[in-house]
C-alpha cells in the first residue's frame, strides 16, 4: 500500500482549531472523566440501596467493612474527577485557584455527609413509587427496574454537587441519566419528597423548576421555559414552573414560565399546554375533541361505486 502524506490535512485541521476555541480543549488541564463520573453514580448507587447493586450476598456482620470499602473507593474517584473540574474551570476563566487540594476535599467531605439524608429522601420516592403505582409488586421492582427511580436518584445526587458549585460533573451525571432513562431532569431542578414519575419517556424538567412534596408526573411531561431567546442573559433567571405539594400531571402535559405556579393539589390532564399559575386544588383539562368513527367496509364500498351514484 502507498505511503500517504497526511502532514497537509493534520496542518489544515490544527489551523481549524485555533480558528473556533468553544470546540476544542488544549492547554486547559484534565477534563472529568465521563467513564469515571458513571462508574461512581454506580457505586453511589451501590451504597444508597445496599444488597441490590454490586455486592449483594451482604451480611449485617460484614456490612460496615464493605461500606467503608465502598466509601474509600468513592472518595478517592471523587476528588479526582473533582479536582479536574475545579482546574479546567479556574483555567477556562483565568480565575486563580489557590488550594485546589483543600478545596476539593472540603466539597468531597460536604458531599459524602449528605448521604444518610439522601438515602432518607430517595426511600420516600420508593415508597411514593409503590403506592402510587399498583402494577408494582414490591419495593425490591422498582429500585431493581424503575427508570423514574433511577433518574430520580442520579438527579438528587447531582443536585447535591450542584449546590456545592461543582462544575460539569452534575450534569454529566443526569445526561447519562437521560440516555438510559428518556428522562431529563437537570441538576439545578428541586424535588421535593416522595416525588415519582411514572413511565417517564420523555419527561422534561428544566433547571429552575420548584417540585413539592408528593407530587407525581406521567411520560411526556415538560416543565419548561416559556422562552430561551434571551439565551446567555437569561442565566439564574427563574424560567420553569412551581409545582406545589400533592399535583399531578398526567401524560404528554406542557407547564411552562418562570412565574406558573401549580397550586396545591391541583390535577393537570393530558396534552394540556399552561403558561399561567393554576389556582389550588383545580383540574385543568382540555375540551374532549369530537371523535369520528366510520365503517372502513362502507367506506371502500362507496370509493368503488361509479361517482354519480354518490350522494
Amino acid at each position: 500500500m502507498t505511503e500517504i502524506d497526511f502532514s497537509p490535512l493534520v496542518g489544515a485541521i490544527v489551523t481549524s482549531y485555533s480558528e473556533d476555541a468553544s470546540t476544542r480543549h488544549v492547554d486547559s488541564g484534565s477534563l472529568p472523566d465521563r467513564d469515571s463520573v458513571i462508574e461512581l453514580l454506580k457505586q453511589l448507587r451501590e451504597l444508597i440501596y445496599p444488597g441490590y447493586f454490586g455486592k449483594q450476598d451482604l451480611d449485617s456482620c460484614t456490612l460496615e467493612n464493605h461500606v467503608g470499602e465502598l466509601l474509600e473507593s468513592i472518595h478517592s474517584k471523587l476528588h479526582s474527577q473533582i479536582r479536574n473540574a475545579l482546574v479546567h474551570r479556574s483555567l477556562r476563566h483565568r480565575v486563580r485557584l489557590p488550594d485546589v487540594d483543600g478545596k476539593t476535599q472540603e466539597i468531597v467531605l460536604e458531599f459524602l455527609g449528605t448521604l444518610p439524608r439522601l438515602r432518607a429522601i430517595l426511600a420516600t420516592d420508593v415508597a411514593a413509587a409503590f403506592e402510587g403505582d399498583p402494577a408494582a409488586g414490591d419495593t425490591d421492582e422498582i429500585i431493581f427496574s424503575y427508570p423514574g427511580l433511577l433518574a430520580t436518584t442520579i438527579q438528587r445526587i447531582a443536585h447535591e454537587l450542584h449546590l456545592l458549585k461543582v462544575p460539569l460533573i452534575p450534569r454529566i451525571m443526569t445526561e447519562y441519566a437521560h440516555s438510559v432513562t428518556g428522562i431529563d431532569i437537570h441538576p439545578g431542578a428541586t424535588l421535593g419528597e416522595y416525588f415519582f414519575i411514572d413511565h417517564g419517556t420523555g419527561v422534561v424538567i428544566g433547571e429552575t423548576t420548584t417540585i413539592g412534596r408528593h407530587v407525581k408526573l406521567y411520560q411526556g411531561v415538560t416543565l419548561g421555559a416559556l422562552s430561551t431567546r434571551g439565551g446567555q442573559t437569561l442565566r439564574g433567571v427563574k424560567r420553569h414552573p412551581t409545582l406545589q405539594d400533592d399535583v399531578t400531571v398526567y401524560s404528554g402535559a406542557s407547564i411552562l414560565g418562570g412565574e406558573t405556579v401549580i397550586g396545591q393539589g391541583a390535577v393537570i390532564a393530558s396534552n394540556v399546554f399552561i403558561t399561567q399559575s393554576v389556582p389550588a386544588h383545580t383540574r385543568v383539562s382540555t375540551k374532549n375533541p369530537e371523535l369520528q368513527y366510520k365503517n372502513r367496509r362502507s367506506e371502500e364500498f362507496v370509493q368503488e361505486m361509479p361517482h354519480d351514484w354518490v350522494i
